[in-house]
C-alpha cells in the first residue's frame, strides 16, 4: 500500500512541476511578446529576459516622468496667455489667467496705459478656475498711432514671470 502511495504522490508532484513549467515558459514568452513585440525578436534565456524587462520598465518609468514634467510645464506656461491686436489708433488685449493669480490685470492695464494710451474698456468672462480680460486701449493721438512691438515684449516679461 505505502508504495502505491508514493507512486501517487510522485507521479501528482512531476505533473505539478510540468504544469509549472509550462506555465511559467508561457507567461516568459508573454513578457517576451510585451518587450519587444516584432516576430524576429532574438531568442532570450530566462534570465536575460528578466533583465530586459527590468530595463525596459524602468526605461518606460523615466518616460512617464518626463512626460509628467512636460505636462506640469505646458500647464505652467498656460496660466497666463495673451494675444494683441493692433487696431490702428485702438489695441486689443485678450488676456486669460487663472483666478488665484492676483493683480495681473492691474499689471497689465499699467502696461497699456503706459505704451499705448488710456484703457477705454475692458470685459471680462469667467471659465472654471480661468478668467478672460478683453481689454481696449486707444492712442491719445490717432495720427501717432501706438507701437505695439515694445507693448507687447512688456507684456511677454510681465506673463511670463
Amino acid at each position: 500500500m505505502r508504495c502505491r502511495e508514493s507512486k501517487v504522490a510522485t507521479l501528482s508532484r512531476k505533473v505539478l512541476e510540468r504544469n509549472r513549467r509550462i506555465l511559467t515558459k508561457d507567461l516568459l514568452s508573454k513578457l517576451a511578446s510585451l518587450i519587444n513585440p516584432t516576430p524576429l525578436a532574438p531568442k532570450w534565456t530566462s534570465i536575460e529576459l528578466l533583465d530586459e524587462a527590468i530595463a525596459h520598465v524602468k526605461q518606460l518609468q523615466q518616460r512617464v516622468e518626463m512626460l509628467k514634467r512636460k505636462k506640469q510645464q505646458l500647464e505652467d506656461s498656460k496660466s497666463t496667455s495673451f494675444a494683441v491686436t493692433d487696431l490702428e489708433s485702438t489695441v486689443e488685449v485678450c488676456l486669460a489667467c487663472r483666478s488665484n493669480e492676483k493683480f495681473i490685470l492691474t499689471r497689465v492695464i499699467d502696461v497699456l496705459e503706459e505704451e499705448a494710451g488710456p484703457v477705454v474698456a475692458v470685459s471680462y468672462s469667467r471659465e472654471d478656475d480661468k478668467i478672460n480680460y478683453i481689454i481696449y486701449s486707444q492712442a491719445v493721438y490717432s495720427r501717432i498711432g501706438i507701437d505695439s512691438s515694445k507693448m507687447y515684449e512688456r507684456l511677454k516679461r510681465l506673463t511670463a514671470s
